[in-house]
This record gives structure tokens, C-alpha cells and sequence, in this order.
């Protein structure tokens, strides 16, 4: 079993900025990929960025340009650092974490991040 331990959501101004973590515990497999996903009310869970454990990327276009994301191998956590947030931005920010070819898929309790304007 695995366990998401995610923080550093909150509450900031448009054009702030906001740093996510998640931890990872538990059966971690060398070989995964991890993410952020998020859901605004009455919209669909959508995907924010992701980062595979040989360290490609991949960002909604949404977010490129404006937010990076990270992960630290050796501590099982990856980074979403948020800048120039905007209102849209504002939703229920969940970390993901997929092994075993995605036949392993692991959710966090998620994060609310509110971006006022």
C-alpha cells in the first residue's frame, strides 16, 4: 500500500505564488510517475503536471510557462511550485502516483489552493 501526504496549499492574491508538496509512503516502485492533478466545483479532474521517475515532464497548457514541477527520488516527494497564480487556478489540487504500467494508482486527500483576485 501507499500513502500521499500532500501540503502547502492555501489561500494568496493573483499573481502570487504557492509551493506543494507530497510525500510518498509505503511500497514505492523505482519505476513510477507522479503528479498533480486538480478539480475546480462542477468541473471534471484534470491534469496539472507530471513527472516520471527518469525525470521527463509534462504540463497542461494551462500552466506551462507558470508552474514547475519537481521530485526528490531519494525522499519519495514531488514539488509543484505555482507562480503568477490566477482565480482559474483556484480548485482542490490532488497528488497522484502511478506504478507498475498505472496498474497502481494512488491518490492524496488533496489540497485546497484559493487564488482571490
Amino acid at each position: 500500500q501507499v500513502q500521499l501526504v500532500e501540503s502547502g496549499g492555501g489561500l494568496v492574491q493573483a499573481g502570487g505564488s504557492l509551493r506543494l508538496s507530497c510525500a510518498a509512503s509505503g511500497s514505492i516502485f523505482s519505476i513510477n510517475v507522479m503528479g498533480w492533478y486538480r478539480q475546480a466545483p462542477g468541473k471534471q479532474r484534470e491534469l496539472v503536471a507530471r513527472i516520471f521517475s527518469g525525470g521527463s515532464r509534462n504540463y497542461a497548457a494551462s500552466v506551462r510557462g507558470r508552474f514547475t514541477i519537481s521530485r526528490d527520488n531519494a525522499r519519495n516527494t514531488v514539488y509543484l511550485q505555482m507562480n503568477s497564480l490566477k482565480p482559474e487556478d483556484t480548485a482542490v489540487y490532488y497528488c497522484n502516483l502511478k506504478q507498475g504500467g498505472s496498474s497502481f494508482d494512488y491518490w492524496g486527500q488533496g489540497t485546497q489552493v484559493t487564488v482571490s483576485s
